[in-house]
């Protein structure tokens, strides 16, 4: 199951390229389609009725050829429907293929998102690219070597189970052999997968669960072009956007005779309120555009409420109330009954890259090369913006330099198609301003949490009352309004309704179930299908509040049943798993690790993210300095488990790096707005963690699980980081911080004798 990933039963089902197959393979059509939809990330994904028990995206695109293709002289080359992002998954996901396909993965080309090539697989997004791209890989990989060795197996008459294969051939043993590219008249790889797979024994896995250097990282190290934006086609032009100065801003007026006339302008381009500037040369429509803007008379916009009413709004503008567990049990009294509200502000992604895409219309073919974590949706987005046919449109990856949500990647890309779209042969350059990257980012939103637990004589929970109030937290591109210079054209496109996403994944609800016993809770996804700024996904969505809310609680119940706070989340704990991490962390940690300095806190924490992906338990030190209300996480150490490890160092990368992000979401970030627009156009207006709070120390442990699924790690480490920093607060501060962001100078007044 995908994100994003709606089935089109005119899409692709296989490749366009390679030399095994040409051709259309369409999938089954409606009349065969199951009824069974699965929920994710926003999407409904329908899965036909015959593919439902294949395993990852191998249920939404079956064929194998649409994973990998062989060509005649031995080349191999395998997709996958997902991209990359930083995380690493597109070296994963080729140690995946290459175990199972018993080759050295540097023999292997491997292709990521591309609308005219790879598998539908809708967005790379909630962590479940090696849940799903990674488990179809697996079987695919292994379902073609049997078919392959069994192609091998009739040509050299000989046992299938006495062959070996290695690095593209098969071999008899009496030293006999075929290449792979060799098989191909006897075999037809254009065949849907089967439920069951041969899959190796990991005992003898060689690639999976070995550290592979990333594949992306030397050309980023060494100042290669390695982003969207380092993109150089022949003959391109460079265009910028002037965008709004507000939200519903209208253009009444505008004097762009002298800007015509500025030196390397080839085209001023008005479609109501989108307009935009192309130039030769970059620095040319660099300052082209900063000439359009001021020549620009705007109306007023919409009005945005007080930063300071947000927590409040957000209780008025919660329309529906869904309730998302109700359970209930016999259970002792309660003896102690505790309350909590938590709340936190508007985020950016804050992207070090402003958002970036190139464009060309060729022979009636808009392609377009993007940093969108969704090629599939966006080409479906661009398709209904530009009334153009979707196999006239091609959407491409490439990475760009900032991410982890949906930052203004696709908004970007529509710029430069609609653009290009009216320069054919032109390859068009759109490149956003930081300031309009900040001003116009889809933000995460805010959020308030409310909870009461209660407790018997031992020290039990037996009741748990949890509300939250945010919004969906996943706009992303499901028609064209949800582009932005789709709805600032002359006739614009309305955007889509937000609607909330469904549990177990959830979006503002995300991880609001906890995993703990409670034998009687209710919890309630207090919705606002409106929110008065312009939002959508960042790392987590939900889960980083609703983490932050439950493992901070879990601490002051603990505090209040005089148990200590890893104890009290064992005694509440029945998953193994679950209490294999949290166990390891405390112990790796030294919990409760006693004669600490002045200033000094130490916090626990733990979470499954989304309650599917992986396990997490962090225990950390930090430091507070009382004067500047500075936060410096002096030592973490960190417990995964997120089944079959595939790259330690990549699991390793990503928790490190979620705990930074958390802690500077949960210590520092807040966006700056009020009723005079958005404040936060720079990095100055920003704040963000300093490299003076960056921990000494972060140990990650993996407790690997060989055999078992994959379990997408990328943002696990985002609550649990985030409740372990309050705890540790209180500890050394005696506060008790409910309001994120909790560091800086809101810490400094609250510990200020």
């Amino acid at each position: 199951m995908s994100d994003h990933d709606d089935v089109d039963t005119g899409r692709r089902a296989f490749l366009v390229s390679g030399s095994l197959l040409v051709g259309f393979t369409l999938l089954p059509g409606r009349k065969a389609m199951a009824q069974t939809v699965l929920a994710d990330e926003g999407a409904a994904v329908q899965v036909s009725r015959q593919y439902q028990t294949l395993a990852g995206s191998l249920k939404t695109n079956p064929y194998l050829d649409a994973w990998i293709k062989i060509a005649p002289d031995n080349r191999v080359t395998v997709y996958t429907g997902k991209v990359e992002l930083g995380t690493g998954v597109r070296t994963a996901l080729l140690q995946v293929a290459a175990e199972e396909l018993q080759m050295a993965p540097a023999l292997i080309t491997f292709l990521t998102a591309d609308t005219g090539a790879s598998p539908d697989e809708g967005l790379t997004a909630g962590s479940h690219t090696m849940a799903d791209s990674g488990s179809a890989l697996l079987n695919a990989a292994a379902q073609v070597r049997a078919l392959l060795t069994d192609a091998a197996a009739r040509q050299l008459r000989v046992d299938a189970a006495s062959l070996s294969v290695g690095n593209a051939r098969i071999t008899a043993p009496d030293g006999r052999s075929l290449s792979f590219g060799q098989l191909l008249p006897a075999l037809n790889l254009h065949r849907a997968a089967t439920p069951a797979s041969p899959l190796r024994n990991p005992k003898s896995f060689s690639v999976i669960g070995t550290p592979m250097p990333r594949l992306d990282i030397p050309g980023k190290v060494t100042g290669k072009p390695s982003y969207v934006q380092d993109m150089e086609m022949p003959g391109m032009v460079h265009a910028r956007a002037v965008l709004p100065p507000a939200y519903d801003a209208a253009l009444l007026a505008l004097d762009d005779a002298a800007v015509k006339a500025m030196p390397g302008v080839i085209a001023i381009v008005r479609d109501g309120n989108l307009l935009a500037v192309v130039a030769k040369g970059e620095w040319q429509a660099v300052l082209a555009q900063r000439a359009l803007s001021a020549a620009c008379r705007w109306s007023t916009g919409r009005t945005l409420p007080r930063s300071a009413d947000v927590i409040a709004q957000l209780k008025q503008i919660s329309t529906q109330h869904i309730e998302i567990a109700n359970s209930s049990a016999a259970t002792t009294p309660g003896v102690k009954t505790l309350t909590a509200t938590f709340s936190k502000h508007y985020l950016m992604h804050g992207s070090i890259g402003p958002s970036c895409a190139v464009a060309l219309m060729q022979d009636g073919v808009l392609t377009v090369w993007t940093h969108s974590q969704g090629v599939y949706p966006l080409r479906d987005g661009l398709a209904e913006m530009l009334s153009m046919p979707k196999d006239k449109l091609r959407c491409i990856h490439r990475e760009g330099s900032g991410c982890y949500g949906h930052n203004g990647a696709d908004d970007a890309a529509a710029h430069a198609a609609y653009l290009a779209r009216g320069l054919p042969g032109q390859p068009v350059r759109v490149q956003w301003m930081r300031d309009q990257e900040n001003l116009w980012d889809h933000y995460t939103p805010a959020m308030v949490t409310e909870v009461k637990g209660s407790l018997d004589a031992g020290g039990h929970i037996v009741g748990w009352d949890y509300a939250l109030w945010s919004s969906s937290h996943n706009e992303r591109v499901v028609n064209a309004g949800r582009l932005l210079p789709a709805t600032l054209l002359a006739r614009p496109f309305a955007p889509a309704p937000s609607v909330p996403m469904l549990q177990p994944e959830g979006g503002g609800d995300r991880n609001a179930i906890p995993l703990y016993k409670l034998p009687a809770s209710h919890i309630v996804n207090h919705f606002s299908p409106t929110m008065p700024l312009r939002t959508s996904a960042m790392r987590s969505l939900g889960a980083h509040m609703n983490i932050f809310s439950i493992e901070s609680f879990m601490d002051e119940l603990a505090a209040a049943a005089d148990t200590d706070p890893v104890a009290f989340r064992l005694r509440h704990m029945e998953d193994p798993r679950a209490c294999d991490v949290i166990q390891l962390a405390a112990a790796k940690f030294g919990w409760p690790r006693r004669g600490r300095k002045p200033g000094h806190g130490v916090g626990f924490a733990f979470a499954q993210y989304k309650n599917l992906m992986s396990y997490m338990a962090i225990a950390l030190e930090l430091s507070v300095v009382r004067d500047t209300g500075l936060v410096r996480l002096e030592h973490a150490e960190v417990v995964v488990d997120c089944g079959q490890v595939v790259n330690p160092d990549g699991v390793r990368n990503q928790i490190e790096g979620g705990v930074l992000q958390s802690a500077s979401w949960t210590l520092y970030e807040q966006l700056r707005f009020d009723t005079g627009g958005i404040g936060s156009f720079d990095w100055s207006a920003y704040p963000i963690m300093r490299f003076s709070a960056v921990p000494t120390t972060i140990n990650v442990h993996l407790i690997d699980r060989p055999g078992k699924p994959f379990l997408g790690v990328a943002e696990a480490a985002m609550g649990p980081t985030a409740g372990a920093i309050g705890n540790a607060l209180f500890d050394a501060t005696g506060k008790r911080l409910r309001d994120m962001p909790l560091g800086g100078e809101r810490l400094r007044r609250e510990i200020a004798p």
